[in-house]
């Protein structure tokens, strides 16, 4: 049961409702993270804002969709695997490639290049190694797509925070979470 509450359309006042519109009409679904993230209208300004600009980069969405995945599962969020699971498969990954991309890799070897540079941002904290770094341009990754990684790392760790602490009920397929050995 959700610890924070989900804003619904009839509660909503008129600038949530307003934002809820702009989402249902990009996504045609408002996402219960989303609903409780209109508690506060800056903070869905500030997370929409950022969302728009990581989509509009130059990472592919299959790309974008692995890392959040990968993410997803080292962060035990359930929410966003449950989410993320659901978008990646409308983005193309299959279930083979899901559970590679849980398991911080992929089948595709440029993209579980980035796979594993985005776990390794979150386990040490942004401090990866210049072997970690340079992993990404030995497979052709721009420093602008590497920039974007790391935004994509911090959106999705927002995301997985707001997930677990507020424990949303999830409005999507409900994946469970492997447990960290």
């Amino acid at each position: 049961m959700s610890r924070i509450t989900s804003i619904s359309n009839e509660t909503a006042n008129t600038e949530q409702r307003a934002l809820f519109e702009a989402i249902q009409g990009q996504l045609g679904m408002v996402p219960n993270f989303l609903r409780v993230f209109a508690h506060s209208p800056d903070a869905l300004k500030a997370f929409l804002g950022l969302h728009h600009i990581a989509n509009h980069g130059s990472l592919d969405a299959s790309t974008r969709e692995r890392i959040a995945l990968a993410l997803a599962q080292q962060n035990q969020c359930e929410y966003c695997l449950s989410a993320h699971t659901a978008i990646g498969r409308k983005a193309g990954l299959n279930g083979a490639e899901i559970e590679a991309n849980r398991a911080g890799t992929s089948q595709d070897a440029k993209a579980a290049v980035a796979v594993k540079f985005a776990r390794a941002l979150v386990e040490h904290k942004g401090e990866v190694t210049n072997t970690e770094l340079q992993s990404m341009r030995d497979v052709d990754f721009s420093e602008a797509e590497i920039v974007e990684v790391i935004t994509h790392v911090g959106m999705n760790i927002l995301t997985n925070i707001l997930g677990k602490a507020s424990r949303v009920d999830i409005d999507f397929p409900k994946i469970a979470l492997k447990q960290a050995a």
